[in-house]
């Protein structure tokens, strides 16, 4: 159960490591301002989700209590909830990219954003309420959290590839702090 858990937390942090585009190599000024400013604001952030995954799968797969796992969690999703509020807030004050439907793009990326934040937030007031005395309910709560988390994690980032597709990748590739920001996770993908 608690692998299962830790799965569908890796699918959340996909979300976020989608925030990259792929080659290209003609330069637009504006463009590259302004995929650098998001892409310096998302490495943190996308650093910080990592390392919310990854206390989530320590607690999970180490033989760990029930309030052990629910003190982890709990802290895990308020850090991914802050995390992904934080690069909407990012997106929002970058602005729209200068491309067409720019305005649009972004503004579904920030809703997409706020509302993966808002789920994270969700799950975190879910783990709290878990009963840790009753190993049975516990575990029962924790496949329910689970569940909703693949949810989450397939909630699609149809925003955020729709932001990233074309110039905006293409910019968004050549700014060192994306790569950054996505290097290791991609690495532990396969």
């Amino acid at each position: 159960m608690n692998k299962k858990l830790a799965a569908a937390l890796s699918g959340g942090a996909v979300l976020v490591l989608a925030l990259t585009g792929c080659g290209g190599d003609d330069s637009d000024e504006k463009l590259d301002a302004w995929a650098k400013q998001v892409c310096d604001a998302v490495q943190p952030q996308a650093a910080k989700i990592r390392s919310a995954n990854a206390a989530i799968q320590k607690e999970t797969s180490d033989n760990s209590t029930p309030e052990e796992v629910q003190k982890a969690d709990s802290k895990a999703f308020q850090d991914m909830s802050d995390a992904y509020k934080a690069i909407g807030a990012a997106v929002t004050k970058a602005g729209a990219p200068d491309v067409e439907d720019g305005e649009k793009k972004q503004k579904d990326a920030v809703k997409e954003l706020n509302s993966i934040s808002t789920s994270y937030a969700s799950l975190k007031k879910q783990v709290d309420g878990l009963d840790t005395d009753d190993q049975a309910k516990f575990a029962d709560g924790l496949k329910d959290i689970a569940s909703e988390l693949e949810k989450l994690s397939k909630s699609g980032s149809d925003a955020l590839s729709a932001l990233e597709e074309g110039e905006v990748g293409e910019a968004m590739s050549r700014q060192e702090s994306c790569r950054t920001a996505t290097a290791p996770a991609q690495a532990t993908k396969g």
